[in-house]
């Protein structure tokens, strides 16, 4: 089992910058992501990495923006967020999962979910 920890929400102006940060029990050998749900919204893919850090992948509407990154030395991975919108106000879950980090692009069910994070990004 495991289970994941998001920290590091809180508010930010647009255009400015925040780091979450999702800490893991146990060995941190899954593919791990972040999603984001806004209100009367669907929960959206927003970035995934590999075990291994090797593969990462980001949804078109934070590209360019947002960084992913871990550390299993610490069980912890990171979401660098940058040059934040209006539009990126959501909750925000880690994710982990036995299968591949290309996969979480699209699947919708993980094998664990973090309690979520709450960003808002004021205009």
């Amino acid at each position: 089992q495991v289970q994941l920890v998001e920290s590091g929400g809180g508010l930010v102006q647009a255009g400015g910058s925040l780091r979450l940060t999702c800490v893991a029990s146990g060995r941190t050998l899954y593919a791990m992501g972040w999603f984001r749900q806004a209100p009367g919204k669907e929960r959206e893919f927003v970035a995934a990495i590999s075990w291994t850090g090797g593969g990462r992948y980001f949804g078109d509407s934070v590209k360019g923006r947002f960084t992913i990154s871990r550390d299993n030395a610490v069980n912890t991975m990171y979401l660098q967020m940058n040059s934040l919108k209006p539009e990126d106000t959501a909750v925000y879950y880690c994710a982990a999962d036995s299968g591949t980090a290309q996969g979480m692009r699209t699947r919708k069910e993980m094998d664990y979910w973090g309690q979520g994070t709450l960003v808002t990004v004021s205009s």
